[in-house]
């Protein structure tokens, strides 16, 4: 065999994959002072891909080396000759994003319908990573987009493409230092960490449900502020006994996988928050069954057993929780870019606005497109998967 003319070759080694290969080929490049630049390496079923560049200036006879290894391991080796790369100028670096695609089972067409997504944007996918173990539940796209895109039609695309399939959800979110580095999880209550809201539960068991649900429908529609709509639902409520409202916060039904996320968040040292415009005593019982660390909401004032119809302190309206997630952030030494909220409402945009990542969570669309991602389709749990944990990951913390 002739050994190529140029330096930089890159060895690929397919096959069954046992221990010693990597070890055996590697070897014989560190004797031959073959330079290694770079290398992957992934299993599939059993099968093995190894792929290395290396630079071999006057080793060039290695190659034959490699050859006969490979015979002896029983795997395959094929090399091809490449080209020196081209300089890269200066600021023309693409940048780097990760597309996670999260469901209950994601095959062939789902993954495709994606990656046509990428391809119509010019995103490069330089790698795929399965998240989940058993069955592809959970997807990682590793993407380069051109310089100077802007990655905002391309999030539009992928949330168009979630809300149309209804079966998965896919994110998309800048790869930098602080994905993987978040600190700090906060989340609205209603809607969110739970599953009702708990002043129309108040409001039936009260005998009001149709005139709190008319009031909140012209709040929707922009015809008064939150903060009084909340002050007309909350004077509703007068002389509802608080036993009612203490039974609701002991039995409330939380949203699917909250309790794995709070779990999973608690044991690698996350900081936890609910941060609610609804009521003190559902939000301080979640703290206190979840074991979340800090709870904000409004407070609801009783005389002699009774709701007297009116709050105590500062309403908790987005404004209110923007601040809160800020002031909590300084309190934990937390930048706000390791900060992740998570919301299903209006009153949740500027908390999300301000969060290192934003999460629109089973939200209507408006809030859904102004958020960083949002999760429709999966339950609380999917969030573990937009940090990267993979399946293994996580039964490690149990």
């Amino acid at each position: 065999m002739t050994p190529p003319p140029s330096d930089r070759v890159l060895v690929t080694v397919t096959g069954k994959d046992h221990p010693g290969i990597t070890s055996r080929l590697t070897g014989l490049l560190a004797e031959s002072d073959a330079e290694l630049l770079d290398l992957e390496q992934v299993v599939v079923q059993g099968r093995l891909t190894l792929c290395l560049l290396v630079r071999l200036s006057e080793a060039r006879g290695v190659l034959k080396e490699l050859l006969f290894a490979a015979h002896e391991l029983g795997v395959a080796l094929d090399f091809q000759v490449l080209d020196a790369p081209a300089p890269v100028p200066e600021g023309a670096s693409p940048v780097r994003y990760v597309v996670t695609a999260v469901g209950r089972a994601l095959g062939a067409l789902e993954l495709h319908a994606v990656a046509w997504r990428l391809t119509e944007h010019g995103a490069n996918i330089e790698r795929i990573t399965r998240l989940t173990e058993t069955h592809l539940g959970s997807v990682e796209f590793h993407l380069t987009l051109p310089p100077g895109t802007a990655p905002d039609a391309l999030k539009r695309s992928l949330l168009s493409l979630s809300m149309e399939a209804g079966s998965f959800d896919v994110a998309l979110q800048r790869e930098s230092l602080f994905r993987r580095g978040k600190r700090m999880v906060v989340m609205d209550m209603d809607s969110t960490l739970i599953r009702i809201e708990v002043i129309d539960e108040l409001a039936r068991a009260h005998g009001v449900g149709e005139q709190v649900s008319r009031i909140t429908e012209r709040a929707m529609h922009g015809e008064m502020d939150y903060d009084e709509s909340l002050r007309q639902r909350v004077g509703l409520l007068a002389g509802l006994d608080v036993a009612v409202l203490r039974r609701l916060a002991d039995n409330l039904p939380l949203t699917e996988g909250a309790e794995t996320l709070v779990r999973v968040l608690k044991r690698l040292g996350y900081r936890t928050a609910v941060i609610s415009g609804g009521f003190s005593v559902a939000a301080e019982a979640l703290k206190a069954r979840l074991g979340i660390d800090h709870a904000y909401s409004n407070v609801l004032e009783e005389q002699d057993g009774k709701l007297t119809g009116r709050t105590v302190g500062p309403i908790v309206n987005a404004r209110r929780k923007a601040e809160l997630l800020e002031a909590l952030a300084r309190q934990e030494g937390i930048l706000l870019d390791q900060v992740i909220a998570v919301g299903d409402g209006a009153n949740d945009l500027l908390m999300l606005e301000r969060a290192g990542l934003g999460i629109a969570f089973r939200a209507k669309p408006k809030l859904r497109e102004a958020a960083d991602t949002s999760i429709s389709a999966s339950g609380l749990d999917a969030i573990l998967h937009l940090l990267g944990l993979t399946a293994r990951e996580l039964q490690e913390v149990g």
